[in-house]
């Protein structure tokens, strides 16, 4: 179809006359409302009535909004001047008046060149759909084939009383699992003072704060450059080893690494600060098993009993919890029944004081390397044993997490 513009009255039945099938447009805002009204639209006639500059401001409309639309400029003179603000526009073609054979001729050549423009059109809608489509399956099956991966299992050792050495069950519950051939990540989360990286005898290059540096864009390789390796089968990401460090990881950014640590270790093993933090949150929310640690005296107990308190009100499920007690043997007047009769809980792994705890951290090694032999050494390696296996007879366990209306709590 083609529109004409041209107030004239006369001149505008002479063109009807001639491009059979045509519409007469008396104004531009008639013509505006009729071409946004037939998208079928392949030409636009503009008679010499009409001025050259608001010819060529629809000329330029339809380039940038119709690009099918061939629009024919119609002038009682052609000049060098007219054709030149034609080609500035965007007109297709000036045709003089009078010449009617040549304005149908230009009306044929609007419809051609719109038809291959309406094809073109077509092709690349259906390419950009075609492009969408593939990319909606790929995202699709890599989102399966994630969910079907196997996912390893993250343990959380937590205690909101310092020195009751978890990071101590921390280091050795983690090599003892990793002596059994299974693939183990050591996390240090406590990154103001945190003793993984010494406790192994390491000298790490790169820490958990170094999560700022990739800036959200945290992926496999880029968590493989954070890796300490201590073992074929371990590796360890660090806590900074000085206090000046100039950025700290966000929870957003420690999420992101125990989500990708998950799909490349069968176990991870994160050592917290003894603070409810966002950094540790991230980590609980996440756990498969959260080890809590005491000692057997009343500051340890009010520690421990704070820590089951506060994940109560969190909404922690309690059967997702472990507990040892360290310096079991102690002398202090508080027998571990009192002890665990206080917290509601039963110790699954019991330590007792030996000299060889601190010898085997003086040596940089962990105790069940260090002295296999040792009471501990034994009692850490069979929570290790009881932990995998648990977990390896229900490989679909779920993290830990908070149970529905939780409650979340903040520093500060």
């Amino acid at each position: 179809m083609t529109a004409i513009l041209e107030p004239d009255a006369a001149n505008r039945a002479v063109l009807q006359a001639m491009l059979h099938g045509s519409t007469g447009l008396p104004s531009a805002e008639a013509l505006s409302e009729h071409i946004q009204s037939q998208p079928a639209e392949f030409a636009v006639v503009i008679g010499p009535s009409i001025t050259t500059d608001e010819a060529a401001s629809f000329a330029q409309w339809a380039r940038v909004n119709r690009p099918d639309l061939g629009v024919i400029l119609l002038r009682d003179t052609v000049d060098a001047g007219t054709l030149s603000l034609a080609l500035r526009s965007g007109m297709r073609e000036v045709v003089q008046s009078k010449d009617l054979a040549g304005i149908t001729t230009a009306v044929q050549r609007a419809r051609s060149v719109a038809s291959a423009i309406g094809q073109t059109m077509m092709g690349e809608v259906q390419a950009a759909a075609e492009e969408a489509k593939a990319r909606l399956v790929a995202e699709a099956e890599a989102q399966r084939a994630a969910e079907e991966a196997p996912q390893g299992k993250l343990f959380t050792v937590f205690s909101t009383k310092g020195g009751v050495g978890k990071s101590l069950v921390a280091v050795n519950t983690a090599v003892a699992l990793s002596q059994r051939g299974h693939r183990v990540c050591l996390v240090d989360l406590d990154v103001n003072s945190g003793d993984v990286a010494i406790m192994l005898q390491l000298s790490p290059t790169r820490n958990v704060n170094d999560l700022v540096s990739f800036r959200g864009e945290i992926d496999e390789g880029a968590i493989e450059s954070l890796l300490t390796k201590h073992s074929d089968t371990m590796s360890v990401i660090a806590a900074p080893v000085t206090l000046d460090s100039p950025d700290q990881a966000s929870a957003e950014e420690i999420g992101r690494l125990l989500d990708g640590l998950k799909a490349m270790f069968e176990f991870i093993v994160v050592d917290t600060s003894g603070v409810f933090d966002d950094q540790a949150l991230a980590a609980l929310d996440r756990s498969a098993t959260i080890i809590l640690v005491g000692t057997l005296d009343i500051p340890a107990l009010k520690g421990v009993k704070l820590a089951t308190s506060t994940l109560d009100l969190l909404n922690f499920p309690r059967d997702s919890w472990s507990f040892v007690l360290n310096r079991a043997d102690a002398k202090v007047g508080l027998t571990q029944p009192e002890f665990e009769s206080t917290l509601g809980l039963k110790a699954d792994a019991t330590l007792v004081s030996s000299r060889e705890v601190l010898a085997a951290v003086n040596r940089g090694e962990a105790l069940v390397s260090a002295f296999p032999a040792n009471a501990n050494s034994k009692a850490l390696t069979t929570f290790a044993t009881t932990l995998a296996k648990a977990h390896a007879e229900d490989p679909a366990v779920a993290p830990a997490g908070r149970k529905a209306g939780r409650l979340r709590m903040r520093k500060g």
